[in-house]
């Protein structure tokens, strides 16, 4: 019975690393920046991946979330994060960001 219950507990304790061990990528926005219908303050972004869902936390831990289209069609895996942005009026706007390691790519929108 101990031991099943010692098993029982690694594999809890194996999973919960797993879940918090989440790949995530670094992105850095130099002005205030729109991604989706959220601004990001200029700042430097832990961005993971959670299904549709982009979730972009700043240094100081403030969360943003963000729904995001993923795009798997890259030929090959990208080399390294990169965020492309396009200039609306007086704001820049995320319209994609590769995902460094991986042929991931996603797709923001209103």
């Amino acid at each position: 019975m101990k031991v099943r219950s010692i098993l029982a507990t690694s594999a809890l304790f194996l999973s919960l690393i797993a879940i918090g061990s989440a790949k995530s990528w670094e992105v850095t926005v130099d002005a205030n920046t729109k991604a989706g219908s959220v601004i990001l303050p200029a700042g430097t972004y832990s961005v993971k991946l959670d299904n549709n869902q982009a979730l972009f936390i700043s240094d100081s831990g403030k969360k943003f979330t963000v729904p995001v289209k993923v795009d798997s069609a890259a030929a090959k895996k990208y080399g390294e994060t990169s965020v492309k942005t396009e200039k609306e009026g007086d704001t820049n706007v995320i319209r994609t960001i590769d995902l460094g390691g991986t042929t991931q790519e996603l797709q923001f929108g209103e």
